[in-house]
């Protein structure tokens, strides 16, 4: 009569891998040989085992749920293991169990085997100016680091011919080890230590690497710096680390900007401020002046009479592009009054008669209130 596998675990038909991994491991510490000395325990055991290497796999569960019978399933559970292996005390972990159920493979983990390795990322930082800041830029730098290999393309191997299946494993990376016990057989599998893994030897080194696939190398990279970045922003650039370890990916270059101040302008997020001088004559009567700009062009503002000094004056969308909305920030025009220091004889008498005129305030009181 066909097992009832769902019955042995004590989980229903639609239970999930974490589910039945947990009712497994749970049991399993129950029915330990190690830990259970009564005489069905081994048998119940072997069962929970067959029970498990049959629903912790897609394929075997599908194939059970429609026929509803454990056929081709008893090359792990009707076995027998030898427990010796784990130890006493009943320290031992249950995830190694389901390796040796799926041939290496545990269907409830997420993690993968691999000899390959990903490159190291880099990181590189860079100073620019406000200007470039604002519009964008493109830069040329040379970054020191470890790159693929360009005698052997990161295959390690002097020619291709020289990559060959490991003698040991017969490529599969896994030796795998048989042992009679008292309950039947009990099989592992482990790293093969000749290839450590990769199902491949090197006949022949490459003579450039020494087979690592890498070498050392003064890379020039082109940096695109996008408009609107500030201090302390990050830029990454993809597979410009480091050349990853036998067929890995490469890292990443991590580009960290740093914005100079300007001689003429102050920035305030998309805003920029800029100081203006004006004479004591044009804040009095008014008039029109030209103001430097971010982009080189000169822009005229209108200054009105009787401007007091520090009165800001906005250009709108003169400032620096977002770097996430796309919108212009504005440019903010300080004004400040100069006064002559020097003045002459006819110079000082005329501002004299200029300022009785208006009365007992005087001129600068009227003008500049």
């Amino acid at each position: 009569m066909a097992k009832d596998y769902y019955k042995v675990l004590g989980v229903s038909k639609d239970a999930s891998k974490e589910e039945i991994r947990r009712a497994y491991k749970e049991l399993a510490k129950k029915y330990h040989p190690d830990k259970n000395k009564d005489k069905d325990a081994a048998e119940k055991f072997k069962e929970l085992n067959e029970a498990a290497s049959v629903l912790a796999d897609e394929n075997k569960r599908a194939q059970y749920d429609q026929f509803g019978t454990a056929e081709g399933f008893k090359g792990f559970g009707g076995q027998g293991f030898d427990f010796s292996d784990f130890g006493s005390g009943f320290e031992f972990n249950f995830d190694d169990i389901f390796d040796m159920f799926m041939g290496g493979q545990n269907p409830f983990s997420r993690r993968k085997r691999s000899d390959a390795e990903q490159g190291t990322d880099l990181r590189y930082d860079m100073d620019i100016s406000l200007k470039e800041a604002a519009f964008g830029t493109e830069k040329e730098i040379f970054v020191e680091k470890m790159d693929e290999c360009s005698k052997c393309k990161g295959t390690g191997a002097e020619h291709k011919s020289d990559i060959v299946s490991c003698p040991e494993c017969q490529g599969s990376g896994f030796m795998r080890k048989t042992t009679r016990t008292p309950f039947g057989y009990f099989s592992t599998s482990g790293t093969c230590r000749n290839c450590g893994g990769r199902g491949r030897i090197l006949k022949t080194p490459c003579s450039m690497c020494d087979g690592t696939g890498r070498t050392m190398k003064n890379k020039k990279i082109k940096i695109k710096i996008p408009s609107g970045v500030e201090s302390g922003n990050r830029l990454r650039i993809s597979n410009e680390g480091e050349a990853g370890y036998r067929g890995g990916s490469s890292g990443d270059l991590y580009v960290f900007i740093d914005v100079e101040d300007d001689d003429v302008f102050e920035r305030d997020g998309d805003d920029v401020y800029i100081n203006v001088p004006i004479s004591f004559a044009m804040a009095a009567i008014g008039g029109e002046i030209e103001v430097p700009t971010l982009d080189g062009k000169k822009a005229k503002l209108e200054i009105p009479s009787g401007t007091q000094p520090g009165t800001i004056f906005k250009l709108r969308g003169k400032g620096i592009e977002s770097l996430h909305s796309g919108g212009k920030g504005d440019q903010l025009v300080k004004v400040n009054v100069e006064v002559p220091r020097k003045l002459s004889r006819e110079q000082k008498e005329t501002i004299k008669k200029l300022d009785e005129s208006f009365g007992k305030k005087g001129f600068f009181e009227n003008v500049f209130g």
